[in-house]
């Protein structure tokens, strides 16, 4: 099989199992908790708030390219094979091509970040380039089949993953909250999800006297962002109050 093929194949594969790849990471972040440093993650208001800033503006960047992507792109992938009615080329897609995966490593960033250590953020890097490389080289194959000299136009003035130049086209529809809301909600309670679950670690490997079961900051903000899933959960699946036409 020659290596275009082997690649896409690979990166189709890689792409239907995504999910497990955070599960992975953060096995690997209570591994690193647990042999590592544990004087290093003590609790620090200020680092843990710059960490979830991180993971926030990696969901504000996917909130950016949810919330203007019309109905059958942006990451619609299905059981069936890749989907892509239109190809998309405004807004933060004149900046990047893959912005969707550009707000998950900064999502991801801000949980790896949460262990202070540099040699696991060097391999958190590098392995989410391996991977997400091949699903990126999947999608554009697709998309150069589909759309042909018209994605190879867009794809030459418009990086990858690093936007090196900055020449922002206005998007060509309006913002959609409720398109937002309906893809997105699982992504942004997810956030508060690892950080507590860190945190319950690390409190549990410190065991210092007066040592809480998660710290109350976490346990605020996972009790406020599991409010606000169970609110949004419930319109999703009660109404179609969630549903925008063409979205």
């Amino acid at each position: 099989m020659a290596l275009v093929h082997e690649f896409e194949n690979s990166g189709n594969w890689l792409f239907r199992r995504r999910s497990w790849l955070p599960v992975f990471f953060l096995a690997g972040g209570f591994l690193m908790m647990f042999l590592g440093n544990r004087q290093a993650i003590i609790f620090d208001l200020r680092d843990e708030m710059i960490f979830l800033g991180v993971s926030i503006f990696g969901e504000i960047i996917r909130i950016l390219t949810v919330g203007y992507a019309p109905r059958n792109t942006s990451g619609r992938n299905t059981a069936a094979g890749q989907v892509a009615d239109e190809l998309n080329t405004t807004g933060i897609y004149s900046i990047v091509r893959h912005p969707l995966y550009v707000g998950n490593f900064l999502m991801w960033l801000g949980p790896v970040l949460f262990l202070r250590s540099v040699w696991f953020t060097v391999v958190f890097g590098l392995v989410y380039w391996l991977y997400y490389e091949r699903i990126m080289f999947a999608e554009e194959q697709f998309l150069r089949r589909k759309f042909g000299e018209a994605y190879d136009t867009w794809s030459k003035g418009v990086k990858a993953f690093l936007p090196f130049r900055v020449k922002f086209i206005r998007p060509k529809i309006g913002f959609s909250p409720r398109n937002v809301l309906k893809r997105e909600y699982n992504s942004f309670v997810n956030i508060f999800v690892v950080f507590a679950a860190l945190d319950i670690f690390r409190n549990l490997l410190l065991k210092s006297p007066g040592t809480k079961f998660i710290t109350p900051v976490w346990m605020w903000m996972l009790a406020g962002s599991a409010g606000i899933w169970l609110i949004v959960r419930s319109i999703h699946k009660y109404t179609r109050w969630l549903e925008v036409e063409g979205r």
